[in-house]
């Protein structure tokens, strides 16, 4: 495999290649959406299975939580062909929008795109995964609300993870809850999971400093939002991580799963050679292939 730190353009070259065959593909339209709240990002598509379970059986419910550095131009139609995918792989989808960063807002430059709201994107996922059950009982007939599995790509993964650790957040957080979520388990897709490293590797941009407000803030906030912290979740929890991933880097992953082991639990990585950032949600990718068979797993 190539040394992405000694061919930086050859790295560079890869990892544009990947991300223009992943956003390639047309925009899937849901089986029918539905709100979660008031705003117009208040809500979740969802796609019904088209293959997978038998006559009659249940399908598993995938939550997908989409990337994009938690940034207003990057919203859920860029992951529905991967929802799509999954749909044909047997199961229900519920794939989540929610707020994102505006225009200028505090810690970017003016003008720029910024990384999510303060509490607003927390707000959201929150809300949406607790609307979630009566929702997959309306739209969703044929899947099973018992067995949920949580996914999401890059500030996704991070978002997943912390959905599933809301349990573990300090007493004064509007989101916590008082146990565990019911969840079959978290597969997340280069996650930018530990801010404390993607901080210091200035992931996306300095988008976790970003969404957490900057400056001083971000120390004060982290233990509100930053899966790092919030562990042992005591749920089942894989990561997926491409090798030569030049936008959320493997060290990101295992920073996470370090601190798990620090903090007695076990999350599985998945490291795939001479794989980048996107092909985990490209359904024309072999990693995407490996992707769903990690949330079988965990579902079935």
């Amino acid at each position: 495999m190539p040394d992405s730190a000694a061919e930086p353009g050859t790295a560079a070259a890869r990892n544009d290649a990947e991300e223009k065959s992943a956003l390639s593909h047309p925009a899937v339209a849901p089986d029918s959406t539905a709100g979660y709240g008031d705003h117009p990002d208040q809500v979740i598509d969802f796609y019904v299975p088209r293959g997978g379970a038998g006559p009659g059986e249940a399908a598993p419910v995938v939550v997908v939580l989409h990337g994009g550095s938690w940034r207003a131009p990057y919203d859920r139609r860029h992951i529905s062909p991967f929802a799509d995918f999954l749909a044909h792989r047997g199961f229900a989808v519920a794939s989540v929008e929610y707020r994102r960063g505006a225009e200028g807002s505090a810690g970017g430059s003016a003008g720029d795109p910024v990384a999510g709201r303060w509490p607003d994107t927390f707000d959201d996922v929150a809300a949406a995964l607790d609307a979630l059950p009566e929702l997959v009982r309306r739209h969703l007939p044929r899947a099973d609300a018992r067995r949920v599995v949580l996914t999401g790509h890059s500030a996704g993964g991070h978002l997943a993870l912390w959905a599933a650790a809301r349990h573990l957040l300090p007493a004064d957080a509007p989101w916590r809850t008082d146990r565990p979520a019911p969840l079959r388990g978290v597969v997340a897709l280069a996650p930018i999971a530990d801010f404390e490293v993607a901080d210091k590797l200035d992931v996306c941009g300095g988008a976790a400093r970003q969404l957490l407000g900057g400056g001083e803030l971000f120390a004060a906030r982290r233990p509100y939002a930053d899966p790092a912290l919030l562990l042992p979740t005591g749920i089942a929890t894989t990561l997926v991580q491409g090798r030569a991933d030049v936008d959320v880097p493997q060290a990101v992953a295992e920073a996470y799963a370090d601190a798990a082991a620090q903090a007695g639990e076990v999350v599985g990585v998945t490291l795939l050679e001479d794989v980048g950032h996107f092909p985990l949600i490209d359904p024309a990718a072999d990693a995407c292939a490996v992707v769903a068979e990690e949330i079988a797993q965990l579902a079935w």
